[in-house]
C-alpha cells in the first residue's frame, strides 16, 4: 500500500538504462530464432544470395567495365552491406515495442529502451554478418585490400543511423495507419534496390540522372564508401553531409512523432488491429 521512492544516482540510472538495453538487444537478436548463432547465419545466407545475385546480374547485364577499377566483387559488396544495413535498421525500428506493448507494462522499460535494443540488435547482427563475409572471402578468395577502413566504417555507421531514422518516423506512424506502414517500409526498401544506386558509379552518370538519385542518402552515403573503400576512386557526385542532416532531420522529427504518439496510447490499438 505505501511505498517508499528511493533516490537513485546518475551513475546507478544510466548503469540500469545500459543494462536494460544489453539485454534487450539479445531478446531482439533471438526474435528471428532462439538461437542467436542460427540467427546471424541466417542472416549470412542472406546476404551472401543477395550479393551472388547483383555480382551476376551486373555481368550479364554487361555493366562490369562501368564498376571501378579494382576487385569487382568488393565493389558489390560495398553497396549490398550498406544497403542491407540501413534496410534492416529501418525495419527493427519501426518494429520495436511500442507504447502499447506488453513489455511496457514492466518498470523500468520504456520506448527508448525498445528502440536502442532493436537498432543495436539489428547493427550488430550486420556487423558481425559482414565481418564473417569478408573474413571468409579475404582467406578463401583473394586478400581484400580496403584504402580507408576508418573511413568505410562510418559510412556503414551512417547508413545504420540514417535507417534508424527513417524507422522512427514510420515507428510514430505505425500506431495510427499499422497497415499503411507495413506497405510503405516494403515500397522504401524494394525502391532502394535501385535508387540507393549500389548498381552504378555515380562519377559516370550524367547529370539527368544524379537527379534521379540525389534525394536519396543512401545514394550519397554508398558513393561516399566507395571512395574509402577504393584507392582510385574520389566521389564527385555526392555529398558526405547530406545524408546526415536529412538523418538528423527525420530522426527529430520521428522522435517528436514517438513521444506524440506515446502520450494519446491507448490499448485499444492492438485490440483492433
Amino acid at each position: 500500500m505505501f511505498q517508499t521512492e528511493s533516490r537513485t544516482s546518475l551513475a546507478h540510472g544510466a548503469a540500469t538504462i545500459l543494462v536494460l538495453v544489453f539485454h534487450n538487444t539479445v531478446r531482439s537478436i533471438r526474435k528471428t530464432h532462439r538461437d542467436a548463432t542460427v540467427a546471424i547465419l541466417y542472416n549470412i545466407l542472406q546476404t551472401v544470395i543477395m550479393v551472388g545475385a547483383f555480382f551476376v546480374l551486373l555481368d550479364v547485364l554487361g555493366l562490369r567495365g562501368n564498376a571501378i577499377r579494382g576487385d569487382f566483387l568488393l565493389y558489390v559488396m560495398s553497396g549490398i552491406f550498406v544497403f542491407m544495413t540501413h534496410v534492416k535498421s529501418v525495419g527493427a525500428v519501426m518494429g520495436s515495442e511500442g507504447p502499447t506493448s506488453p513489455m511496457m507494462q514492466h518498470r523500468p522499460m520504456n520506448q527508448v529502451v525498445a528502440v536502442c535494443a532493436s537498432a543495436l540488435g539489428a547493427f550488430y547482427i550486420q556487423i558481425v554478418s559482414m565481418i564473417a563475409i569478408l573474413v571468409v572471402y579475404h582467406l578463401v578468395w583473394t586478400p581484400i585490400e580496403i584504402a580507408q577502413p576508418f573511413g568505410a566504417c562510418m559510412m556503414l555507421v551512417l547508413a545504420w543511423f540514417s535507417g534508424c531514422a527513417v524507422g522512427m518516423v514510420l515507428l510514430a506512424l505505425k500506431p495510427w495507419l499499422p497497415k499503411g506502414t507495413a506497405i510503405i517500409m516494403q515500397i522504401y526498401s524494394r525502391a532502394n534496390m535501385f535508387a540507393s544506386g549500389k548498381m552504378f558509379v555515380a562519377n559516370t552518370l550524367p547529370a539527368h540522372m544524379v537527379a534521379m538519385f540525389a534525394w536519396n542518402p543512401l545514394f550519397h552515403i554508398i558513393d561516399q564508401g566507395r571512395g574509402f573503400i577504393f584507392l582510385n576512386y574520389n566521389p564527385m557526385k555526392s555529398s558526405l553531409m547530406y545524408p546526415l542532416w536529412v538523418s538528423l532531420v527525420l530522426l527529430a522529427i520521428g522522435i517528436i512523432g514517438v513521444f506524440y504518439t506515446s502520450r494519446r496510447a491507448s490499448l485499444s490499438w492492438d485490440a483492433a488491429r
